[in-house]
């Protein structure tokens, strides 16, 4: 297991997909990290697996196929046991101190508790991560120093 960072972010796959085809806060929370080199997008082949299923049945399969090439060169992958929650299982295996997520079930307060006693894991919808995400303090706190702004461009 990888030690834990608040820079290494997973986003479930309803917020995978809703990046690439809806936009909106999801694409927000993920861009935020996009543009920061120092910051680590974490998940499982499985995970990945579940997006580009929900993409190929919402878009088409050129697309999904295009969109699972782009995003196996950026994210950091995890491997995780058969049967556990592709997102949670990634951030618990991969280090990730949150997760991104639209579903509700997932966002309780109870999840979060239960959650929170295997692993030190924010849940959040992507629209609370984009509006709480400071670039400049997580920067000084993960890589020490001054922030020096963004360094990539989200759209590539």
């Amino acid at each position: 297991m990888t030690d834990t960072s608040p820079a290494r972010v997973v986003a479930d796959a309803d917020v995978l997909a809703a990046d690439l085809l809806v936009g909106g806060a999801s694409r927000d929370a993920l861009d935020a990290l996009r543009r920061h080199s120092w910051t680590t997008l974490v998940a499982s082949d499985s995970l990945l697996d579940d997006a580009e299923a929900v993409i190929g049945r919402l878009a088409d399969a050129s697309l999904s196929s295009d969109w699972r090439e782009r995003i196996e060169a950026w994210r950091d992958p995890v491997a995780h046991p058969d049967g556990d929650h592709p997102a949670l299982a990634s951030a618990l295996h991969g280090g990730a101190m949150h997760v991104l997520t639209l579903d509700e079930a997932l966002t309780t307060a109870q999840t979060g508790a239960a959650v929170r006693s295997h692993a030190e894991v924010s849940i959040r919808h992507p629209r609370a991560f984009a509006t709480l995400f400071d670039a400049e303090s997580l920067y000084e706190a993960t890589e020490g120093g001054d922030y020096p702004g963004p360094d990539r461009d989200p759209r590539h």
